[in-house]
């Protein structure tokens, strides 16, 4: 099975920590994030994977290298003249995924219990071009479902609301976990080029196709990509496979 690894962003919420090394390669327990996402994806029978590097994209380089790149088939997509964001990042990597199977992305920056077998399994069981892992938790801006299809996004903050079906009112609205499976097919829809969100893309293509959420709020899941995050990062690394 193949997977995408998001590391190429600058990691400015990590200040001072990425002034001198990637948010890839900030430590939790003595293990860089990278490390910790990889051992995961292992664990889960992930033999192929992908990672995007910018911000001392060297520094990721050279500790793969160091690590035999974990014994398994790792590749790197090269984004050091421009940070592509999601989408563009994602469209950089396309070439890695023409085997036309369903892979998993992933953002680096993530700790979590989730099972991705059974995410690949209700990607499979409900025919969807992409399956996005979600949580009911607080956050600025929400993925909106309707009977478990996005059909929108709202930004709590500003105010703005972006559908693509249904109407507001009849809607769920979920955090999105920053883990994801994909369909290849996806990339036929892409409209957009260079520096872009994956989340614009999925808007524009739930207003034809099936994107479906995998709810895991029941589950372990922690964004450490604040400093403070990272000591709580200590105690849930003890908790998730492999790692316990």
């Amino acid at each position: 099975m193949k997977a995408m690894i998001f590391a190429a962003g600058l990691g400015t919420r990590l200040r001072p920590l990425t002034n001198d090394r990637p948010k890839a390669m900030v430590e939790i327990n003595g293990m860089p994030l990278l490390e910790i996402i990889i051992r995961r994806l292992k664990h889960f029978g992930y033999r192929e994977i992908i990672v995007n590097v910018h911000h001392y994209s060297e520094m990721i380089i050279h500790f793969l290298k160091e690590k035999n790149h974990f014994d398994i088939d790792i590749s790197v997509s090269d984004e050091t003249g421009m940070v592509l964001e999601t989408g563009g990042g994602l469209q950089k990597a396309s070439w890695f995924f023409e085997d036309g199977e369903p892979f998993l992305v992933h953002n680096v920056d993530i700790l979590t219990d989730l099972n991705y077998h059974d995410l690949m399994a209700f990607h499979h069981q409900n025919k969807a071009i992409a399956t996005l892992a979600t949580r009911n938790r607080t956050t600025s801006r929400y993925l909106l479902f309707n009977e478990n299809v996005l059909s929108g996004w709202k930004n709590i903050k500003t105010g703005e609301v972006k559908m693509s079906r249904g109407v507001l009112e009849e809607m769920k609205s979920l955090a999105f976990s920053g883990i994801h499976i994909i369909d290849p097919k996806l990339f036929s829809h892409f409209r957009r080029t260079g520096k872009f969100s994956i989340i614009d893309t999925y808007l524009d293509v739930a207003k034809t196709e099936k994107i479906v959420g995998f709810d895991h709020s029941d589950g372990i899941w922690l964004d450490v990509g604040k400093p403070e995050a990272l000591a709580q990062g200590i105690n849930i690394l003890k908790g998730i496979e492999p790692f316990i």
